[in-house]
């Protein structure tokens, strides 16, 4: 008997051939318009592909998906709309629609078994009614800047590590309100879990979808903390990169529900054991010569690199609420819990904001330790890159002088946030004040003073947990 559906289903290996091939015509930035013929060729010739899911990140950095027939795609790719007033600081609801472009560059074909019989992914470019870019968009700024910086044959390079916790039960964030807790899947700790173990069985999972997905795998492992993980890859363009963090977790989201679990990327879910990070590597190249690389420079750092990490370093409070952008990643700086709450660089202490990894020729480059796995990755890559280039270089005074610290709580980041005069220049008005307003929106809900227990209120109002339901219930 004929089956009733026959929808496309690859092999992972064959999968991971796709993606990479995809990648790399990224990478070399390829002519856009003969990526938007092939790939739209690619959807007319297989007939097993039924939809298209075009993804989209709100201000906050919390993904969006919209699944698009297939035959509709093809023939309206340069007309589609959605309501912009229903994303958490998109448009007002006087004037909520928006257009959705395709970015057919980042094309990615699927695992069947995680997201679905005949799909592909791809990102999605938000633009205001006229057709522009949306002020709102990130992902669209970030691809932008990098486009300016290849324009002078430099390439923005960076990888992330992307910590984690894996929960008993699905929704377990979202049934906070009722719970008040969270429960550990495994206490093994780090580096140590057995080969089926429930921990064990959901990294090898992620793991296998990442590969197929083109991330370049490196390893992954059980973290310092209980039910804690974080599985490295290789480094990318800075677009890639970002796009690479925001898959990482819908990827880990998915298979933990499989599994019936919670994937959570709450920097500090739990009190009184260590946080989760993102640990973000940065370098420059320029016709494939690392720009931060030198033999002879301190720590194997080129003057372009230091000066790179010292506008960083001169800019951290400015940058905090964009590296820290929730109630709860306040409570991961935490000095007692190897949080890098120093504004400072070491090649050493993994208290410092920076850290210079052991490098050579092709892996010098600097790791800015102070971000949150809940900060907006477009929002955060661009600041770090923009403050890295463009950034006020500061005096030796200001960085060697007495110890400086990170805010300890979201409403000193804020306000150093809202008093920068070059972060309001590089994201324009609108998308710094209506940043900073749904901050302080979610702070207002929960507690001042952290204290020492994980209010519910942080979990709940956090943007990567509250939806309108959630939201309407305060």
């Amino acid at each position: 008997m004929q089956p009733l559906r026959e929808f496309l289903e690859i092999p992972y290996d064959r999968i991971e051939e796709l993606n990479l091939a995809a990648k790399a015509e990224r990478a070399q930035r390829k002519d856009p318009g003969a990526i938007c013929e092939a790939r739209m060729k690619a959807l007319t010739d297989e007939k097993g592909l039924k939809a298209v899911t075009i993804c989209f990140s709100d201000l906050e950095g919390r993904l969006h998906m919209l699944d698009y027939d297939k035959k509709f795609v093809l023939k309206s790719a340069d007309n589609l709309t959605f309501d912009g007033s229903s994303i958490r600081g998109f448009s007002r609801q006087a004037e909520s629609d928006l257009r959705l472009g395709i970015d057919w560059a980042s094309f990615y074909w699927l695992p069947a078994d995680v997201f679905g019989a005949g799909k592909v992914l791809v990102f999605g470019e938000v633009q205001d009614k006229d057709g522009g870019p949306y002020s709102g968009d990130l992902r669209a700024r970030l691809r932008d800047y990098c486009a300016t910086l290849a324009q002078r044959g430099v390439t923005a390079n960076a990888s992330n590590e992307i910590e984690g916790f894996l929960f008993k039960g699905r929704d377990a964030e979202r049934r906070y309100r009722d719970t008040g807790a969270f429960e550990f899947i495994s206490t093994g700790g780090y580096y140590h879990s057995l080969p089926g173990d429930a921990l064990r069985r959901f990294i090898d999972g992620c793991a296998e979808v990442q590969r197929a997905l083109g991330f370049e795998n490196e390893k992954d492992h059980p973290e310092v903390a209980p039910s804690q993980f974080e599985m490295n890859y290789g480094y990318a363009e800075a677009t890639i990169a970002a796009d690479q963090v925001q898959l990482y977790k819908l990827v880990a989201r998915q298979v933990a529900a499989q599994m019936d679990m919670t994937a959570s990327f709450l920097p500090k879910p739990v009190a009184g054991v260590n946080g989760s990070g993102m640990h973000t590597n940065l370098s420059l190249s320029q016709n494939g010569k690392n720009l931060f690389y030198d033999t002879k420079g301190q720590d194997g750092l080129s003057k372009a690199a230091w000066d790179f990490l010292n506008r960083i370093l001169g800019g951290a409070r400015d940058l905090c609420l964009i590296l820290n952008s929730s109630v709860n990643s306040y409570r991961r700086l935490d000095p007692h819990y190897e949080a890098p709450n120093q504004i400072m660089v070491s090649a050493k202490d993994r208290g410092a904001m920076i850290r210079i990894p052991i490098g050579n020729e092709r892996s010098a480059r600097i790791e800015v330790r102070s971000i949150a796995p809940d900060s907006n990755p477009y929002l955060m890559l661009y600041a770090l890159l923009r403050t890295g280039v463009e950034g006020r270089l500061p005096v030796e005074a200001e960085l060697r002088g007495e110890q400086r610290f990170l805010p300890d709580n979201i409403y000193d980041a804020v306000e150093d946030f809202r008093g920068s005069t070059f972060i309001r220049e590089i994201l324009g008005a609108h998308a710094h004040g209506k940043f900073a307003e749904l901050k302080v929106a979610a702070a207002d809900r929960s507690p001042r003073a952290l204290g020492g227990r994980v209010k519910r209120s942080e979990i709940i109002f956090h943007h990567e947990v509250t939806n309108q339901y959630l939201w309407s219930q305060f």
